[in-house]
């Protein structure tokens, strides 16, 4: 089991927009749960206290490779200590991700560009934190270099809406099964936005593994 007692785990709850995290450590751990010491907010310290159904997004570090699972709080002990138990879904279900930016994933959500004031709308190829890839039509003037700003909607599983704005330069264009795609890299991103990104990556990743 790679989810080890004495194992520092960082906590997210169910994929809060605002960012808001949680630290905790492994106090015991068995096939299918886990034991956590009562989280405490990592900029507050506050004690947290998450009820029974609870869904939570849990990521640590294990050879200097980071891992994420979701988990659901399912009762509460106390052994000397108050201690949180949660679902473990098995080292097999396990998220493994070397730089949590660069994940990349395929996904067929709405980008507006504005070409100095006149707004266009594509469809995405795939998305990561760092840059998207767009489908373009085949009569788009998109050149490789050139910046634009542009617009992104990301629809979370919880029905909430996020909308990103960045510039972003076409570091590539290239064909795919007889579509032309432009490859962006975003060149002027808030550090919000760009967090919103990797939780839609994280959320679709777990989404696609869940449901297979």
């Amino acid at each position: 089991m790679r989810l080890k007692v004495g194992t520092t785990v960082t906590i997210e709850k169910d994929f809060i927009e605002d960012g808001e995290k949680y630290k905790s450590k492994v106090v015991d751990s068995g096939e299918d749960f886990v034991l956590i010491d009562y989280p405490s907010h990592i900029e507050t310290k506050r004690t947290a206290f998450f009820m029974d159904g609870t869904q939570l997004l849990i990521s640590f570090i294990d050879n200097k490779l980071s891992y994420v699972f979701k988990a659901e709080v399912t009762g509460r002990m106390n052994k000397g200590i108050p201690m949180l138990k949660l679902s473990y879904p098995g080292d097999n279900e396990l998220l493994k991700i070397q730089r949590r930016e660069f994940v990349r994933v395929e996904t067929a959500i709405d980008v507006s560009i504005d070409f100095d004031g006149v707004y266009r709308q594509f469809v995405a190829e795939d998305i990561s934190a760092g840059g998207i890839a767009i489908n373009l039509g085949s009569s788009e003037s998109l050149e490789e270099a050139q910046l634009v700003p542009m617009t992104i909607v990301l629809p979370y599983v919880n029905d909430e809406i996020k909308y990103i704005q960045s510039k972003a330069k076409a570091v590539r264009i290239w064909e795919k099964d007889g579509r032309r795609i432009a490859s962006m890299q975003f060149t002027d991103i808030d550090l919000l936005d760009r967090q919103h990104i990797i939780r839609f990556c994280f959320e679709r990743q777990i989404k696609e593994r869940m449901s297979k």
